[in-house]
């Protein structure tokens, strides 16, 4: 029989999610299957899927994969009602496992999942959702720009010789602060072509960094009320502490650090055979976490002396500089889990 912190649990429901609905597998302690359904993602087929596990799965836990997107609101919907979730990931397949890809497999996945003792707590803040959506946005602008800047770029190397002349070289904000203020010179046509691209490309730009600085500064209020002591520490900004928090959520989510290294992609996978021992990386795990930790590990590697010392004691002993950085991220992990939990 299932056990669970709040008592004993005889089923799990596990949901695979999508826009429009959401397929459910009732499997018992053992991982058998009892009972499928599908549901629309709206309220009303919310109720449908609570009346079904009333049927099928009287004492119960639910594994829902996609909680943080496409089924948010039936979590959002569970939770109010006093119901137990656990968050499942959806899985990364490969070679002929991708091929191995229905819903109703999905959804008795994430409720094995849950069975053999995996799946963590879902997010729950308002303010932890809130805060996600203005990275995500933040990151669009960036992106946006990036594509910007490099179409500008690329405009320049074709553009007519004294303009090319005057504009290669520039620094971005050199760059849009001169194309901006552009003027064809009349009676020709390939030049005022030309002045009206890369005008129109530079005002973009210009429009995206205002954009992307405005949801920084956002970003960074909302963080340093809660979790200034975060952004206090060496190498970490508004968007990697953010992340961080998004990610980690709220006290108790994750049972322990290691959970928290898991859940970032940085806990080694042992990957012995014979007389042969070592690690792989883990390429599953929340990437956007597995990227704010890397993105911190490299400025540490830069900035910080005492990881400097550390990451040159590790490639002494024979790590690669690629292992010895994943070592790192595994003991920031650590540290940044501990830092969020004591300070809650």
């Amino acid at each position: 029989m299932l056990a669970d912190t709040a008592g004993r649990v005889e089923f799990v429901v596990g949901v695979d999610t999508h826009r429009d609905a959401h397929t459910l597998v009732v499997v018992d302690g053992v991982g058998r299957v009892r009972a499928e359904f599908v549901v629309s993602a709206s309220r009303a087929g919310y109720a449908e899927a609570l009346r079904f596990a009333d049927r099928h799965a009287p004492v119960r836990l639910w594994a829902v994969e996609g909680s943080g997107s496409y089924g948010a609101g039936l979590v959002r919907y569970l939770i109010d009602r006093g119901e137990r979730v656990r968050e499942v990931e959806r899985p990364t397949r490969r070679g002929r496992e991708a091929r191995l890809k229905s819903d109703l497999l999905d959804a008795r996945r994430a409720a094995q999942h849950v069975v053999s003792g995996g799946g963590s707590t879902p997010r729950q803040s308002a303010e932890g959702e809130a805060l996600r959506l203005l990275v995500r946005t933040r990151e669009s602008a960036v992106t946006q720009r990036t594509e910007a800047t490099n179409q500008l770029r690329a405009a320049i190397v074709t553009a007519p010789d004294p303009l090319r002349e005057r504009l290669q070289g520039l620094t971005r904000p050199a760059l849009v602060a001169a194309c901006v203020k552009l003027k064809p010179r009349p009676g020709d046509p390939a030049e005022a072509a030309f002045t009206l691209a890369v005008r129109g490309l530079a005002r973009r730009i210009r429009e995206l960094t205002n954009e992307a600085d405005q949801l920084q500064e956002a970003i960074h209020r909302r963080l340093k009320d809660k979790h200034s002591a975060l952004l206090e520490r060496p190498g970490i900004g508004p968007i990697v502490a953010a992340q961080v928090v998004i990610s980690w959520s709220h006290h108790g989510r994750l049972q322990s650090e290691a959970c928290f290294a898991r859940l970032a992609g940085v806990a080694p996978i042992p990957a012995q055979s014979g007389q042969t021992s070592h690690h792989r990386l883990d390429r599953g795990g929340d990437r956007h976490l597995n990227r704010a930790l890397h993105t911190l590990a490299l400025c540490l590697a830069r900035t910080d002396p005492r990881t400097q010392r550390f990451l040159a004691e590790r490639t002494a002993r024979g790590k690669t500089r690629r292992e010895a950085i994943r070592l790192l991220k595994r003991y920031l992990a650590r540290s940044i889990y501990r830092q969020l939990e004591a300070a809650t």
